[in-house]
Formats: structure tokens, C-alpha cells, sequence
């Protein structure tokens, strides 16, 4: 009787040997190692509605691709920041990236057209031309930069908040030193206002405002939030002079290896991922206003907006010989 206990343990063990390899074996079925992993690039924090939303893109694309397709978010300027990642992309460092217009308009002039001051009758309008046959067609044109376009966010619009007082008029503006995007159209844009636009790094805007290198930014209600801005510049003047869309884009040298059906399955999430971002978006822009509020922020609207339109006409000028067509139809969308 005492011989049979090895036996029992033997079987014991054989049993969970069999056991293990088969639960390894049905993992290995069930979830496939992924043919291709890529790296996508996000300046804004891991909890903003556009970081949220490129994880849902990324989820999009590994669940129709069924696994084949991983990409991996870093999120908060892990890569670096948009002007650098762009430059990345360029060149095949990074894979994928989703980024503001303004930064990589400097490489792609036609993005330019897309964030015209007061282009936008308001946010509806915005979505049918990126939605649009317009939007697809730059989406296309891209290319020809060494970019690949998946599809659209969108970033609400932007404002003016400063330090030192309320902007309620045009004249309110005048020789204010206002931060803006890294873009010789962005600059312009506040030049023409009055302002002196100052293109800086949005991650140098807190200590410039504290030292008073400049007066002011422009920004989304969201990021004028999340980057603690208010604390500072506790003026918030909702003109809304542009609104700037984001673009999710991913490097053609990096992106080389798939083929036309998987590029499709990404295009396909990145339209899905971008209904999920603008719900996100609309529901933090209104908790940011919420908070702002609270904070003793003053904020004003600006509803005659008329000076401020005519102010920014000598800025079409420069782009209607080229994309005169373009931006008539955007307005007549």
C-alpha cells in the first residue's frame, strides 16, 4: 500500500503538467502575438479627452485587425513634444502621432487653410467639412509630405486668457504679448489683432506667464484648465478666433510594411475613435468651464465679433491666391 503514494503524486503532477500547457496553448490561440507594434506619440496628459481617445483607436485597431495590428500610446510628451514628434514621423522614428494642425502645418501648408481665423460658422460646421469630402481629400494630399492621414479629432476652439486684464473690444488687445501655437500663421493672426504673437513651446507657457515674459495665451477652455494656466492669467475672453482641428498621421517610411487592407482597417478605427473623441471632448469642455468658474476665473464673450473679423482679412490674403477655391468651399459648406 505505501508504494502506491509515488504513483498518486506522479499522476497528480502529470495531470497539472497537462493542464498548464493546454491553458498556454489556448492563450497562444486565443490571443495571437501581433504581426506589427507601433508607437504613438501624445503631448496631452494620460486622463485628456484626445489621449483617451487615441487609446480607443488603438483598441480599434488591434480588436479589427484581430490582433495582427498593436499599437502602443505614450502619452504626455513621452516622445517629445508635437514639433519634434513631427519631425520624427518625417523620418521613420516614430510611427504614429496625433497632433494639432498648427505644428505640422509648417510642413504641410494646406493644413494651413483648415484653422483660418473665424473660418467656422461653429462647431457643426467644422465637423462636416472634416467629414466631408474635403476632409478626406487632405487626407489624401498628405501624402505627397511623407505622412500618412488616419483621420480627424477635433480640439474645440480657442481663446484668449492674460494676466492682466479683461479683453471685451478689439483695442483691448493692442500690444499684448500673447502666446500662440508654433505657427507663422497663428503669429500673424495675432499680429493682425494687434497683439504681438510669440510662437513658444506650450510646455514653457507656465514660467513665461509667471515671469511675465508674455502677457497671455490662446487656448482650448480644457488645456487652459489642465495646464493650470488659470492660476496666472485669471482672465478667459471667449472669442473663439480659431478653431484648430488635430489630425492623427503616421510616418510612411515606419508605416511601409502594411498593406493597402490594413491601412483601410486603420483609417476605419480612426473614424470610429474620432465620434467617441468629440462626445469626450464636448463633456470635458464643459466640466473645464464648470471648474473655471469655481476658480474665480473671469470670463467674458465677446458677441460682436465684427472688428475682430475684419482685423484678420489682410491674413487671407496670403493664402487665397493659392487655396482661394478651398476655402470658398469650406464656407460654403
Amino acid at each position: 500500500m505505501m508504494m502506491r503514494k509515488p504513483l498518486i503524486y506522479f499522476v497528480i503532477i502529470a495531470f497539472l503538467l497537462v493542464v498548464i500547457v493546454g491553458c498556454t496553448l489556448v492563450n497562444q490561440v486565443s490571443e495571437p502575438k501581433p504581426e506589427h507594434v507601433f508607437r504613438m506619440a501624445e503631448a496631452h496628459p494620460s486622463d485628456y479627452p484626445t489621449t483617451l481617445a487615441d487609446i480607443e483607436f488603438a483598441r480599434l485597431v488591434e480588436e479589427l485587425s484581430e490582433g495582427r495590428i498593436k499599437i502602443v500610446v505614450y502619452p504626455d510628451q513621452a516622445l517629445g513634444s508635437e514639433t519634434s514628434v513631427i519631425e520624427q514621423i518625417e523620418f521613420g522614428g516614430i510611427d504614429i502621432t496625433r497632433v494639432s494642425l498648427a505644428p505640422i502645418s509648417e510642413v504641410v501648408d494646406v493644413l494651413n487653410v483648415l484653422q483660418l481665423p473665424y473660418l467656422y460658422e461653429d462647431k457643426e460646421h467644422m465637423r462636416r467639412v472634416l467629414r466631408g469630402d474635403i476632409g478626406d481629400e487632405i487626407l489624401e494630399g498628405v501624402e505627397e509630405e511623407g505622412f500618412i492621414g488616419f483621420g480627424w479629432f477635433e480640439a474645440g476652439a480657442r481663446s484668449f486668457y492674460n494676466t492682466e486684464k479683461p479683453i471685451k473690444t478689439l483695442d483691448d488687445l493692442q500690444g499684448m504679448n500673447i502666446r500662440v501655437l508654433e505657427s507663422e500663421l497663428m503669429v500673424e493672426m495675432a499680429n493682425a489683432l494687434g497683439a504681438n504673437g510669440v510662437k513658444m513651446p506650450y510646455g514653457e507657457v507656465y514660467r513665461a506667464l509667471q515671469l511675465g515674459e508674455i502677457d497671455g495665451a490662446e487656448n482650448n477652455p480644457p488645456s487652459y484648465h489642465t495646464s493650470e494656466h488659470y492660476k496666472i492669467a485669471k482672465y478667459y475672453t471667449i472669442d473663439e478666433h480659431v478653431r484648430v482641428p488635430e489630425i492623427i498621421v503616421g510616418s510612411k517610411i515606419a508605416l511601409d510594411k502594411l498593406s493597402e487592407d490594413d491601412l483601410a482597417i486603420m483609417r476605419q478605427a480612426a473614424d470610429q475613435a474620432q465620434i467617441y473623441q468629440q462626445k469626450l471632448w464636448e463633456e470635458g469642455e464643459q466640466v473645464s468651464l464648470e471648474f473655471l468658474i469655481e476658480q474665480g476665473v473671469e470670463i467674458n464673450y465677446i458677441e460682436d465679433k465684427s472688428a475682430f473679423v475684419e482685423a484678420v482679412q489682410p491674413v487671407y490674403e496670403k493664402y487665397q491666391i493659392k487655396y482661394g477655391d478651398l476655402i470658398e468651399r469650406i464656407r460654403e459648406e
